[in-house]
């Protein structure tokens, strides 16, 4: 007998199902089932996934949704009938989430289907409103909800029975029965589908748990569900209700009574606004016609042009027509209009916008129009690589905007053409490798030391599944396949379950950059979701959305171009100053020989593109001398072509280490600029057009085949290639090593247009940098401020490269931003304190801006808001250094360099500046003069006083409690010099290290977090931080020598990841323990009648003797004895051993008359911490202590 599903839930429901759609699909046509109805939980997400894998498979696809009604006990399955249905389904479904959301839940009011009902059907289960009253015996209640429902939807209600062995079943089959009779509503059977075979129920039970965030062993969790929930096959459910089969033929009624198609395999554009007495061509031509000529003008003055100028003119005419022509021919030019409409708002609007991104910078069109700023002639870039007239596709522009002004543009775009027409696109998170296994864990009560475990031994290779992980990593292979191994039994528990969950839709989010603009509503297309910001969200992904002819354009935010924004703004309002133009980022000189200076020396650190410690490595070696080295290098920097060695080859040709060949010498013009290395696809393109006769449509179709790598449209495509070089009179030898060539570095080359719209940005800034580097710099910290890592490594960056001042922030001087001083000096951004929030900032620029500078803590107090700048934000103040600039005219005396030393004196008059401008607040309030005295006296300011001053550490950590840094100085400084003894060098200058080999490099501590069973200490130098990891058994044993704030030399390896340096320690070591390993001897030298130092000195041994005095005076007397301006060498012979408990001293004791080493007994050895050093060094002039390292 046939039967159909209706009550299936896909792991599209998130929370309680992990039925795959395509597992789902085969096991039904398996079973040979006719139809099926996904009818997910409030949502339709994998609407077009069910739909066409139905198609695929024969099978009758239903659309469905199981909605909740004012709560989550209480459901409605609705079904669509018709199309009208299909499109009112959406409407309610996407109700929930934009009008009915409580807590991220979806809830439907009853009226909003009422209302909607036509060609929807309504299936009743024990979770209905009709269901609970049914249960709950209200008979009443129940006639009087289903005649209400009835009203709405006629005979287009059903009860949905079912028996997988859970309470009330019984009872509402029994009540279904009485009023179906009554109402003549029929009944249907279903099974409640939550995975696809009994065997899967523990795994279910997994994931609700997952989701729940339970424990499958906890005896209070809820059990909602039976294993009887699978998917079951005709013959079964037949079986099951054999005893009233009517409702299993019901299904087969009822699913001939869906009918829905979804049209798919067409784009639907928003109509753009077109001028009238214009069609779209005539605007569209006119348009780019125009724009060509600002452009042209632009790049060929028309005061500069001369008899050459036709000549050049041409090849833009010819391409702008073929581009045009093809674009109206495709049927494109809306798209164009539209993508040009919102860049040029931007523009005119502030929202800095990119100057190209991806294949469209090819599109000379593009370029008139304004969406890109590259000229693609000048970049020999190729139009057919973006829209090939040979395979007809929708173009696709990713536009990089401010990431500030991101939101802007798209509110300007949901502006035009109507909220309910733009969204944003959802996609699906799943439940990755590292991910699963230690849900899996959580959920099962394993221990998190295990789950960490397995997780860590996962490689991180993106998008590894766990059966890869297995094969790739031995050691996990060994874990679960050794049964001696202690952990084996719950490892491989963890491990199959996460098998059956991986891959599973864990949760939903929002695509970085698609929106979607519709000619009508986005409802007429997709159900819409909204996030937790209340942002209007497709349900169906990318992939599915440009299915049923929605057109997605990629609005990228992009941080570098919120910080040249900000670089620009800072550098104009210099130059403003100074009388000249504003800078034009177009206009710069793509020559400068400084600037390719400024990438040699590899001083790229936030340089777009360029700032990855490999980058720099690479730009180094390959002294970039042009543009299109920069463009080359932004090409290769990527694990492909540096696997392959393409990027040393391109850089020993560049220096002529290595010959540059040409197979053919039709290969040279293409080839040249890279030195005969295929660097991008364009080339690829470019050899099959001028060895084959390909036409360019054509060879990208080659370019494309070639990336997919199979071998027997390969081996058709090398036939083409070689019969068109023949006809081109190149043997087959030459045109088959070419095409092997071609092929080899296909699958590495890259997109050009993209290359080059990157590389000039890249130059940019790198110009930018070297000619402004304190505007620049104070943009790219003000970008990053909430990072102190950043900052840090920023801060040394302006130092150390550029020698930049970075001072402390200034109540005169600061903003919410760091800005640049004068061309040397950058001041720090009150933005970056904290507990100084943007009110308070508010406050301090409002109040300077409207009466000038304060010029003492008195006036700044009487001056700000007080309820913003609390007591709170001015103690973090005065330990940021804020008020520094009162020194000057508060303490004179005060060198400028120690300004600082009037902070403790600031901190102990806070409470009187703060009641002093109450008192005068509460005074004016009265509309009381100063004409009094007394009053006068109350709000006249203090001397301030001379003391107290803070020490260094008061003041450093002053700094680190409200920078987050140290700014005035760094703790570490005392001990610079000797740490070059033990490490190769300072933070900001770390390497990786090679396979199976350590480094030393010291920081002070600035935090020790643990995670589990591994720990991260954060180190700091002044110049950089890095995080380094330790593991448990590790850390345990040093964890004695990780003091906060306290300097170590530390032993480890060094990786990078994503341009930042991460380690992981093998041995650490305090500075005492560094100075016993590395600091040989200690000699001093001593006036032969100093008892007293010998005293001294003696009393900071390890083991003092008492008969040491006694020794020395003995010594004295030899030494005495020796003859006038003799020199005695009495030591002990070094190349015997002692026993070492810390640092040997030597004496080197002087008279009148001579001067002796003195050989000290074994016991003169000093425990070399830093008070025993400290204090060693004021007993001893500096002259006369020398310290002998290894």
């Amino acid at each position: 007998m046939a039967f159909v599903h209706f009550g299936i839930h896909s792991e599209f429901s998130i929370t309680d199902s992990i039925v795959r759609i395509k597992d789902l699909v085969k096991a039904a046509s398996k079973d040979e089932q006719i139809a099926l109805a996904l009818t997910d939980l409030s949502n339709l997400y994998a609407t077009v996934k069910f739909y066409k894998a139905c198609l695929e498979n024969g099978i009758k696809p239903i659309i469905g949704s199981e909605v909740l009604l004012d709560s989550d006990s209480n459901t409605i399955t609705l079904l669509a009938m018709n199309q009208t249905g299909y499109k009112n389904l959406t409407n309610i479904v996407s109700l929930g989430f934009t009008d009915g959301q409580v807590l991220g839940k979806p809830f439907i009011k009853r009226d909003w289907i009422f209302e909607r009902a036509e060609g929807v059907i309504a299936l009743f289960t024990e979770k209905s409103d009709v269901g609970q009253a049914m249960l709950s015996g209200n008979v009443e209640r129940a006639d009087d909800l289903l005649k209400q429902w009835q009203a709405a939807f006629a005979d287009r209600l059903y009860f949905a029975i079912k028996r997988t062995n859970r309470a009330n079943e019984d009872r509402f089959i029994e009540q279904a029965i009485r009023l179906s009779n009554a109402y003549h509503v029929p009944i249907i059977a279903h099974n409640d589908v939550r995975f696809l075979t009994q065997d899967d129920f523990e795994a279910h039970e997994a994931r609700v748990c997952i989701a729940n965030s339970q424990v499958l062993a906890d005896p209070n969790r809820p059990r909602d569900y039976s294993d009887q929930q699978y998917l079951k096959t005709q013959s079964e459910m037949a079986a099951l209700f054999s005893d009233i089969p009517a409702v299993i033929e019901n299904t087969l009624d009822l699913a001939k009574r869906c009918n829905v198609i979804i049209k798919m395999g067409h784009h639907d554009l928003p109509e753009f606004p077109i001028p009238e007495g214009d069609t779209i061509e005539t605007f569209f031509r006119r348009t780019s016609q125009e724009g060509l000529e600002q452009r042209l003008e632009k790049l060929y003055p028309p005061e500069k042009r001369d008899d050459s100028w036709a000549a050049i003119r041409k090849p833009y005419d010819e391409r702008l027509e073929f581009e045009l022509n093809t674009i109206l021919d495709m049927g494109f030019p809306g798209y164009f209009l539209i993508v040009m409409d919102f860049i040029r708002w931007s523009k005119a609007n502030d929202v800095p916008v990119g100057p190209g991104r991806g294949s469209g910078a090819g599109s000379l069109v593009a370029y008139s129009l304004n969406i890109t700023d590259l000229d693609p002639l000048e970049y020999d870039l190729l139009f057919e690589r973006f829209l090939n007239p040979e395979r007809v596709s929708m173009p696709d522009f990713d536009v990089d905007f401010c990431i500030d002004g991101r939101d802007r543009v798209i509110d300007y775009v949901a502006q035009k053409y109507g909220r309910e027409a733009v969204s944003q696109i959802i996609t699906f998170g799943t439940m990755a490798a590292k991910a699963v296994v230690r849900d899996v864990a959580r959920v099962q009560g394993k221990s998190y030391g295990l789950a960490d475990k397995i997780s860590k031994l996962i490689p991180k290779t993106p998008g590894i599944s766990l059966a890869e992980a297995v094969d790739a990593e031995p050691q996990l292979k060994d874990l679960l396949s050794n049964p001696d191994n202690m952990d084996y039994e719950d490892a491989n528990e963890i491990w199959e379950m996460a098998v059956r969950l991986e891959g599973i839709t864990r949760g939903v989010g929002k695509h970085a950059g698609g929106v979607l603009i519709a000619p009508t509503r986005i409802t007429d297309y997709s159900a819409v979701y909204c996030d937790d910001e209340g942002h209007r969200v497709s349900q169906f992904d990318k992939d599915d959305v440009e299915a049923v002819g929605l057109v997605k354009f990629d609005f990228l935010g992009l941080r570098n171009l919120t910080v040249i924004n900000a670089a620009v703004k800072n550098i104009n309002a210099r130059r403003s100053q100074e009388g000249l133009e504003p800078i034009d980022l177009e206009s710069l000189p793509l020559d400068d020989k400084p600037t390719y200076g400024l990438l040699q020396n590899a001083h790229t650190t936030a340089v777009f593109q360029l700032e990855s410690t490999g980058m720099k490595k690479y730009l180094a070696k390959l002294q970039p001398s042009n543009i299109e080295d920069v463009i080359a290098m932004c090409a290769l920097y990527r694990p492909g072509p540096l696997d392959a060695g393409m990027v040393d080859m391109y850089i020993d040709r560049k220096h002529g280490r290595e010959e540059v060949k040409y197979d053919h010498d039709r290969l040279e013009p293409i080839l040249e600029n890279t030195y005969g290395v295929i660097v991008y696809q364009e080339q690829v393109m470019q050899i099959s057009q001028a060895m084959a006769g390909y036409s360019l449509g054509g060879a990208d179709m080659l370019r494309r085949a070639m990336g997919k790598k199979k071998p027997e449209e390969m081996a058709k495509q090398r036939d083409i290639f070689v019969t068109g070089a023949t006809k081109e009179g190149i043997d087959e030898v030459t045109s088959g090593g070419v095409f092997d060539l071609m092929e080899k570095f296909a699958g590495y080359g890259f997109n050009k247009s993209h290359s080059a719209a990157y590389g000039v940005l890249a130059y940019q800034t790198a110009y930018l940098k070297h000619y402004y580097p304190a505007e620049f710099m104070a943009a790219v910290i003000t970008s990053d401020m909430n990072n102190t890592d950043s900052v840090v490594f920023f801060i040394n960056d302006c130092r150390e490269n550029f020698h930049l001042t970075v001072e402390n922030p200034s109540v005169n001087y600061s903003n919410w931003a760091f800005v640049p001083k004068d061309k040397n000096t950058i001041v720090y951004g009150l933005g970056g304190i904290k507990g100084v929030g943007e009110g308070a900032v508010e406050s301090i620029v409002e109040a300077r801006n409207k009466d000038g500078n304060f010029t003492d803590l008195y006036d700044f107090c009487r001056r700000v808001d007080t309820k913003k700048v609390n007591k709170r934000t001015l103690e973090a103040l005065v330990k940021a250094g804020c008020f520094d600039d009162f020194a000057a005219t508060l303490r004179p005396d005060l060198p400028k360099d120690n300004a600082y030393d009037i902070r403790g004196a600031l901190m102990q008059e806070l409470p009187k500046a703060v009641q002093a401008a109450e008192q005068q607040r509460q005074n004016d309030n009265l509309g009381m003069m100063d004409m009094f005295a007394e009053i006068a006296e109350v709000t006249a300011p203090p001397p301030l006083p001379h003391t107290p001053v803070w020490s260094d550490k008061e003041r450093l950590k002053g700094e680190k409690d409200t920078l987050g840094l140290f700014l005035t100085g760094h703790p570490i400084d005392t001990y610079r010099e000797e740490l070059k003894r033990y490490t190769k060098g300072t933070l900001s200058a770390i390497n990786e290290t090679k396979y199976g080999e350590t480094t030393l490099f010291a920081g002070l501590i600035m935090d020790v977090a643990n995670f589990g069973n591994r720990s991260v200490i954060s180190l700091d130098d002044g110049t950089g931080r890095i995080e380094v990891s330790c593991y448990a058994e590790r850390f345990a044993r040093v964890k004695d020598k990780l003091k906060l704030e306290t300097v170590v030399i530390i032993e480890g390896t060094v990786r990078e990841r994503e341009g930042q340096f991460f380690a992981s320690l093998t041995d650490v070591m305090t500075l005492t323990d560094a100075r016993k390993r590395w600091l040989k001897k200690i000699s001093i030298k001593i006036a032969g009648d100093d008892l007293a130092l010998f005293n001294a000195l003696q009393e900071l041994l390890i083991n003092a003797d008492a008969s040491t005095t006694h020794y020395l005076s003995h010594q004295m007397s030899l030494q005495n004895s020796q003859p006038r301006d003799t020199t005695q060498d009495i030591t002990r012979d070094e190349s015997q051993s002692i026993n070492r408990l810390g640092v040997p001293i030597n004496l080197c004791i002087y008279t009148d008359f001579a001067i002796a080493n003195v050989n000290m007994p074994e016991n003169w050895q000093i425990n070399p911490d830093d008070s025993t050093v400290e204090r060693l060094k004021t007993l001893v002039k500096q002259e006369h202590l020398h310290l002998h390292f290894s």
